[in-house]
């Protein structure tokens, strides 16, 4: 029985991916901040449910230790996120760090603890749920499409890197998901020169997908024996990436520019 650890496991795509690899015969070992709130997962056999803040560097030691003290791990899963829209001028040095805390440096911080592991197995993958967001530009997400820029860039030379030992690196980049990841923005000072576009862009943003079909493409990514990178999952996310690979990133950042401000110039 193959074993899959997983971050951000409360709720979202983290949860799902849990209760979908649990349904397929996996050993499941679900991480998240607050596992005393969870009482889904802990009905399910062959899940443990461990503690894990990504953003703790000791807890993330304590934790790995102990999973690969239960299990043989064969997949590992960075799907911990925190994001926030809005404009970077209103953003405290806190919002900042704490995305870049989390999305980024938590998902090298998981990655590194596990390497001696896999390195010594000679096999393992590593998945990190990226977004689209990290392959093409949108207003007002700056911090964190920045941070998904940086697990794209990281995770191609990691996945050079770690082949040496037979050990794969893989992203899974979701569109926009019907999930929480954004239901921070209190956390955001709204100023108030950007108040329309940001209400337009929130209007415009229709989570299309479903956490579970964005778990699927994990699986696949996990199952598939395929020497593959990327992955693109959601309803969107390769349209998006393929346009911008039609047109050229400059073209790109044009459009979506006048997809964006265009309509918006005689309402602000």
């Amino acid at each position: 029985m193959k074993t899959i650890f997983i971050t951000g496991a409360s709720s979202g795509i983290g949860k799902a991916t849990a209760k979908l690899f649990q349904s397929q015969g996996w050993n499941v070992i679900a991480t998240m901040r607050k596992p005393e709130n969870e009482t889904e997962l802990t009905q399910l056999e062959n899940v443990t449910i461990l503690a894990l803040d990504v953003t703790d560097i000791e807890q993330i030691k304590s934790t790995v230790t102990k999973a690969t003290g239960l299990f043989d791990i064969d997949v590992v899963v960075n799907n911990a996120g925190y994001g926030l829209l809005g404009a970077l001028e209103a953003y405290t040095n806190e919002n900042i760090i704490r995305q870049v805390d989390t999305n980024f440096l938590g998902t090298v911080r998981v990655t590194q603890e596990f390497i001696p592991h896999f390195r010594e197995a000679q096999k393992g993958l590593f998945i990190n749920v990226t977004s689209i967001g990290g392959h093409t530009g949108f207003p007002f997400t700056s911090i964190y499409n920045g941070t998904k820029w940086a697990v794209e860039g990281w995770s191609e030379c990691l996945s050079i890197e770690l082949s040496m030992f037979n050990v794969g690196v893989k992203t899974v980049a979701p569109s926009s998901t019907n999930t929480e990841l954004f239901s921070h923005n209190v956390d955001v000072k709204h100023l108030p020169f950007y108040e329309a576009t940001e209400k337009k862009m929130v209007g415009m943003i229709k989570p299309a997908s479903s956490p579970e079909e964005i778990a699927e493409v994990i699986f696949e990514a996990a199952t598939d024996d395929k020497d593959q990178l990327r992955y693109f999952a959601g309803k969107s996310s390769k349209a998006i990436y393929d346009r911008r690979q039609e047109i050229g990133a400059e073209a790109s950042v044009k459009e979506i520019k006048k997809m964006y401000f265009d309509s918006l110039k005689t309402e602000v």
